[in-house]
């Protein structure tokens, strides 16, 4: 049995409308769901296979940080997706210094997120003071180097040079990415 701790923006999607959500995850996962609407704790119990109801707490915590319940439950869909967290607010020095760290993985009208996503095929938010990502193992490191690098303050344009590297060097390893389709 595991926690799980979902902001309050963020609990109605996780449930969805009648339920629904929350019985597809419990469904498809595996597991039993003791959501607390009013603190935002989850209970996630594994009530079935237990590789696919490990999987339960990753599911949970990715619809707590923005991802749509279909990109969160593609989790299950192959043994390798995995989902990571990089903490924004933990290499910033103050608010302000956050929303720059933020504007900075976001960029002009999204680009720069978008961008991650289409060279790496990954699935990647920014919501509160967390950058997340599902993917396979090279693309969800892919990702995380690649906001380091702007966190670190690199230029957009050497990331951007990074990033599409990485995508040709899986491409001539018969490694290619495939973007997330949901």
């Amino acid at each position: 049995m595991q926690h799980v701790k979902v902001p309050d923006d963020r609990i109605g999607v996780l449930i969805g409308q009648g339920g629904e959500t929350m019985r597809d995850i419990e469904d498809r996962a595996e597991v039993r769901l003791d959501i607390d609407s009013e603190s935002g704790n989850v209970r996630i119990e594994k009530v079935g296979d237990p590789v696919k109801g490990l999987k339960g707490p990753d599911i949970v915590r990715a619809i707590g940080r923005g991802f749509s319940p279909d990109e969160a439950l593609s989790l299950l869909d192959d043994d390798m997706m995995m989902f990571e967290i990089v903490d924004i607010g933990g290499a910033a020095r103050n608010k302000n210094d956050l929303r720059r760290k933020k504007g900075r993985l976001i960029g002009e009208d999204g680009r720069t997120r978008e961008l991650m996503q289409e060279l790496t095929g990954a699935s990647v938010t920014i919501y509160g003071s967390t950058l997340a990502t599902i993917g396979g193992p090279k693309q969800v490191g892919a990702v995380r180097e690649a906001s380091e690098m702007l966190l670190d303050g690199a230029p957009h344009g050497a990331v951007y040079s990074f990033l599409e590297e990485r995508r040709q060097e899986l491409k001539h390893k018969g490694m290619e990415y495939h973007a997330f389709q949901g």
